[in-house]
Protein backbone atom coordinates (compact mmCIF):
# COMPACT_ATOMS: atom_id res chain seq x y z
CA UNK A 1 0.00 0.00 0.00
CA UNK A 2 1.35 3.60 -0.56
CA UNK A 3 1.85 5.50 2.35
CA UNK A 4 0.49 8.90 2.63
CA UNK A 5 3.12 11.60 2.20
CA UNK A 6 3.05 13.88 5.13
CA UNK A 7 5.09 16.92 6.54
CA UNK A 8 4.68 18.22 9.88
CA UNK A 9 6.27 21.22 11.68
CA UNK A 10 9.28 20.23 13.84
CA UNK A 11 9.00 22.23 16.44
CA UNK A 12 7.81 21.36 20.33
CA UNK A 13 3.88 22.27 19.84
CA UNK A 14 3.93 19.59 17.30
CA UNK A 15 4.95 16.77 19.73
CA UNK A 16 1.69 15.92 21.00
CA UNK A 17 0.71 15.29 17.29
CA UNK A 18 3.35 13.29 16.66
CA UNK A 19 3.06 11.10 20.14
CA UNK A 20 -0.34 10.13 19.07
CA UNK A 21 0.56 8.79 15.55
CA UNK A 22 3.33 7.01 16.92
CA UNK A 23 1.30 5.50 19.67
CA UNK A 24 -1.91 4.45 17.39
CA UNK A 25 0.89 3.07 14.91
CA UNK A 26 -0.50 5.60 12.19
CA UNK A 27 2.76 6.82 11.77
CA UNK A 28 3.69 3.30 10.24
CA UNK A 29 1.13 4.22 7.87
CA UNK A 30 1.95 7.44 6.46
CA UNK A 31 5.36 8.94 4.71
CA UNK A 32 6.10 11.82 7.52
CA UNK A 33 8.80 14.86 7.17
CA UNK A 34 9.27 17.81 9.73
CA UNK A 35 10.02 21.09 8.29
CA UNK A 36 10.38 24.42 9.47
CA UNK A 37 6.54 25.76 8.70
CA UNK A 38 7.79 27.71 5.51
CA UNK A 39 8.76 24.36 3.91
CA UNK A 40 5.21 22.41 4.85
CA UNK A 41 3.86 25.16 3.27
CA UNK A 42 5.59 25.07 -0.23
CA UNK A 43 5.74 21.23 -0.42
CA UNK A 44 1.73 21.03 0.00
CA UNK A 45 2.03 23.77 -2.51
CA UNK A 46 4.45 21.77 -5.34
CA UNK A 47 2.10 18.58 -4.30
CA UNK A 48 5.06 16.77 -2.85
CA UNK A 49 3.10 15.83 0.06
CA UNK A 50 -0.92 15.12 0.35
CA UNK A 51 -1.13 16.36 3.66
CA UNK A 52 0.96 19.18 5.61
CA UNK A 53 0.50 21.06 9.21
CA UNK A 54 0.68 23.98 7.55
CA UNK A 55 1.16 27.83 8.00
CA UNK A 56 -2.47 29.33 7.47
CA UNK A 57 -1.65 32.21 5.52
CA UNK A 58 -0.82 30.16 2.88
CA UNK A 59 -4.47 29.20 2.45
CA UNK A 60 -5.58 32.02 0.40
CA UNK A 61 -2.35 30.51 -2.57
CA UNK A 62 -3.53 27.10 -2.36
CA UNK A 63 -6.23 26.50 -5.53
CA UNK A 64 -8.09 23.52 -3.36
CA UNK A 65 -8.06 22.50 0.06
CA UNK A 66 -9.55 20.85 3.03
CA UNK A 67 -8.79 21.63 6.84
CA UNK A 68 -9.38 17.80 7.83
CA UNK A 69 -8.78 17.65 11.29
CA UNK A 70 -10.33 19.09 14.53
CA UNK A 71 -6.74 20.13 15.61
CA UNK A 72 -4.39 23.17 15.29
CA UNK A 73 -1.41 24.91 16.43
CA UNK A 74 -3.89 27.95 17.92
CA UNK A 75 -3.90 30.39 20.99
CA UNK A 76 -6.31 32.04 23.20
CA UNK A 77 -3.80 34.94 23.94
CA UNK A 78 -0.51 34.30 24.93
CA UNK A 79 1.48 31.51 23.15
CA UNK A 80 5.02 32.02 24.22
CA UNK A 81 6.42 31.44 21.27
CA UNK A 82 5.78 34.05 18.59
CA UNK A 83 6.84 37.45 19.69
CA UNK A 84 8.19 40.55 19.21
CA UNK A 85 11.39 41.53 20.22
CA UNK A 86 13.59 44.69 20.83
CA UNK A 87 15.62 46.82 22.92
CA UNK A 88 13.67 49.50 23.09
CA UNK A 89 9.21 50.15 23.74
CA UNK A 90 7.08 49.29 20.88
CA UNK A 91 6.51 52.97 19.99
CA UNK A 92 10.41 53.50 18.94
CA UNK A 93 10.36 50.70 16.75
CA UNK A 94 12.20 51.71 13.10
CA UNK A 95 12.51 48.82 11.51
CA UNK A 96 11.41 44.97 12.07
CA UNK A 97 13.55 41.89 11.06
CA UNK A 98 10.88 39.20 9.75
CA UNK A 99 11.31 35.55 10.76
CA UNK A 100 12.02 33.86 7.44
CA UNK A 101 10.61 30.31 9.35
CA UNK A 102 6.46 31.56 9.00
CA UNK A 103 4.44 33.87 7.13
CA UNK A 104 1.53 33.23 8.89
CA UNK A 105 3.58 34.88 11.80
CA UNK A 106 4.63 37.39 9.44
CA UNK A 107 1.81 38.47 8.06
CA UNK A 108 0.70 38.80 11.78
CA UNK A 109 3.38 41.54 12.86
CA UNK A 110 2.64 43.62 9.70
CA UNK A 111 -1.48 42.77 10.75
CA UNK A 112 -0.70 44.64 14.02
CA UNK A 113 1.79 47.35 12.95
CA UNK A 114 -0.77 48.83 10.65
CA UNK A 115 -4.65 48.05 12.01
CA UNK A 116 -3.52 48.39 15.36
CA UNK A 117 -0.66 49.66 16.36
CA UNK A 118 -1.13 52.18 13.27
CA UNK A 119 3.07 52.63 12.94
CA UNK A 120 4.92 52.91 10.23
CA UNK A 121 7.70 50.78 9.95
CA UNK A 122 10.59 49.21 7.63
CA UNK A 123 9.93 45.06 7.21
CA UNK A 124 12.83 43.16 6.35
CA UNK A 125 13.05 39.91 5.60
CA UNK A 126 15.80 38.94 7.85
CA UNK A 127 18.26 35.72 7.77
CA UNK A 128 19.80 32.81 9.88
CA UNK A 129 21.59 34.60 12.47
CA UNK A 130 19.16 37.49 12.53
CA UNK A 131 18.36 37.44 16.08
CA UNK A 132 22.21 38.61 16.94
CA UNK A 133 21.18 42.32 15.01
CA UNK A 134 18.22 43.03 17.17
CA UNK A 135 19.72 46.48 18.75
CA UNK A 136 18.55 50.41 18.72
CA UNK A 137 15.41 50.86 16.91
CA UNK A 138 15.64 47.71 15.05
CA UNK A 139 13.18 44.69 16.48
CA UNK A 140 12.81 41.07 15.52
CA UNK A 141 9.68 38.63 14.74
CA UNK A 142 11.00 35.49 16.56
CA UNK A 143 9.08 32.02 15.99
CA UNK A 144 9.12 28.68 17.30
CA UNK A 145 11.28 27.20 19.98
CA UNK A 146 14.14 29.60 19.26
CA UNK A 147 12.20 31.64 21.25
CA UNK A 148 12.74 30.12 24.40
CA UNK A 149 15.91 31.38 24.41
CA UNK A 150 15.87 34.77 23.45
CA UNK A 151 12.68 35.73 25.99
CA UNK A 152 15.30 36.47 28.44
CA UNK A 153 18.20 38.25 26.26
CA UNK A 154 16.28 41.15 25.19
CA UNK A 155 14.22 44.03 27.16
CA UNK A 156 11.37 44.35 25.30
CA UNK A 157 9.03 41.84 23.90
CA UNK A 158 5.73 41.94 22.31
CA UNK A 159 3.45 38.25 22.04
CA UNK A 160 2.10 38.42 19.27
CA UNK A 161 -1.27 36.22 20.22
CA UNK A 162 -1.32 37.94 23.16
CA UNK A 163 -1.95 41.53 21.00
CA UNK A 164 -4.22 39.41 18.65
CA UNK A 165 -6.39 39.11 21.11
CA UNK A 166 -6.03 42.30 22.72
CA UNK A 167 -7.12 43.52 19.46
CA UNK A 168 -9.38 41.44 17.94
CA UNK A 169 -11.06 39.75 20.81
CA UNK A 170 -10.68 36.33 19.05
CA UNK A 171 -8.40 33.57 19.50
CA UNK A 172 -5.82 32.51 16.84
CA UNK A 173 -4.68 29.60 14.72
CA UNK A 174 -1.27 29.62 13.46
CA UNK A 175 -0.85 26.45 11.89
CA UNK A 176 -3.64 23.72 10.88
CA UNK A 177 -3.67 20.35 9.21
CA UNK A 178 -4.55 21.09 5.26
CA UNK A 179 -4.84 18.16 2.34
CA UNK A 180 -5.12 19.06 -1.21
CA UNK A 181 -6.85 16.03 -2.65
CA UNK A 182 -9.35 13.80 -1.11
CA UNK A 183 -8.15 11.54 1.33
CA UNK A 184 -9.74 8.06 2.61
CA UNK A 185 -12.62 9.11 5.29
CA UNK A 186 -10.90 5.85 7.42
CA UNK A 187 -7.64 7.77 7.55
CA UNK A 188 -9.32 10.70 8.19
CA UNK A 189 -11.01 9.31 10.82
CA UNK A 190 -8.11 7.73 12.32
CA UNK A 191 -5.98 10.63 12.08
CA UNK A 192 -8.49 12.24 14.14
CA UNK A 193 -8.36 9.57 17.07
CA UNK A 194 -4.63 9.58 16.76
CA UNK A 195 -4.18 13.38 18.03
CA UNK A 196 -7.25 13.10 20.32
CA UNK A 197 -5.13 11.08 22.10
CA UNK A 198 -2.09 12.84 21.69
CA UNK A 199 -4.03 15.82 22.97
CA UNK A 200 -4.67 13.43 26.42
CA UNK A 201 -1.08 12.40 26.69
CA UNK A 202 0.58 15.65 27.04
CA UNK A 203 1.87 14.47 30.09
CA UNK A 204 3.67 12.10 28.12
CA UNK A 205 5.28 14.47 25.64
CA UNK A 206 6.51 17.01 28.95
CA UNK A 207 8.39 13.80 30.78
CA UNK A 208 10.29 13.35 27.47
CA UNK A 209 11.22 16.47 26.34
CA UNK A 210 11.16 18.93 29.48
CA UNK A 211 14.56 18.07 30.63
CA UNK A 212 15.90 19.57 27.11
CA UNK A 213 14.75 23.03 28.04
CA UNK A 214 15.58 25.50 30.60
CA UNK A 215 14.28 24.79 33.99
CA UNK A 216 12.27 28.45 34.08
CA UNK A 217 10.64 27.26 30.78
CA UNK A 218 7.25 25.59 31.67
CA UNK A 219 6.45 23.03 29.53
CA UNK A 220 3.32 21.97 31.28
CA UNK A 221 1.95 25.55 31.24
CA UNK A 222 3.07 25.65 27.41
CA UNK A 223 1.64 23.08 26.26
CA UNK A 224 -1.61 23.45 27.82
CA UNK A 225 -2.04 27.04 28.56
CA UNK A 226 -0.09 28.99 25.95
CA UNK A 227 -0.95 26.48 23.23
CA UNK A 228 -4.74 25.53 22.81
CA UNK A 229 -5.03 22.46 19.87
CA UNK A 230 -8.76 22.58 19.22
CA UNK A 231 -9.68 23.86 16.05
CA UNK A 232 -13.34 25.33 17.53
CA UNK A 233 -15.55 27.76 16.75
CA UNK A 234 -14.35 30.94 17.83
CA UNK A 235 -10.52 29.72 16.13
CA UNK A 236 -12.32 29.36 13.09
CA UNK A 237 -13.39 33.26 13.43
CA UNK A 238 -10.29 34.47 13.64
CA UNK A 239 -9.18 32.37 11.34
CA UNK A 240 -11.55 33.73 8.68
CA UNK A 241 -10.54 37.26 9.63
CA UNK A 242 -7.17 36.85 9.18
CA UNK A 243 -7.56 35.31 6.12
CA UNK A 244 -10.01 38.36 4.91
CA UNK A 245 -7.43 40.71 5.72
CA UNK A 246 -4.49 38.79 3.42
CA UNK A 247 -6.46 38.53 0.58
CA UNK A 248 -7.62 42.02 1.04
CA UNK A 249 -3.77 43.84 1.21
CA UNK A 250 -2.35 41.09 -1.36
CA UNK A 251 0.59 41.43 1.47
CA UNK A 252 2.20 37.80 0.39
CA UNK A 253 2.46 36.51 -3.12
CA UNK A 254 5.24 33.96 -2.54
CA UNK A 255 7.81 32.28 -0.48
CA UNK A 256 4.36 31.21 2.10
Amino acid sequence: MTKIKVSAVSYLNTKPFLLGLEKTGLINQIDLSLDIPSQTAQKLQKQNVELALVPVAVLPFLKNYEIVTDYCIGTVGKVRTVALYSKCPLSEIKTVLLDYHSRTSVQLVQFLFREFWRQDVEFVTAYEGFEHDISGTTAGLIIGDRTIKWEKKLPYSYDLGEMWLKHTGLPFVFAAWVATRPLPPLFLEQLNEAFRIGMNSINEVVALYENKYDASFDLQYYLTKNISFDLDAEKRKGLDLFLRYIRANELMRHDV
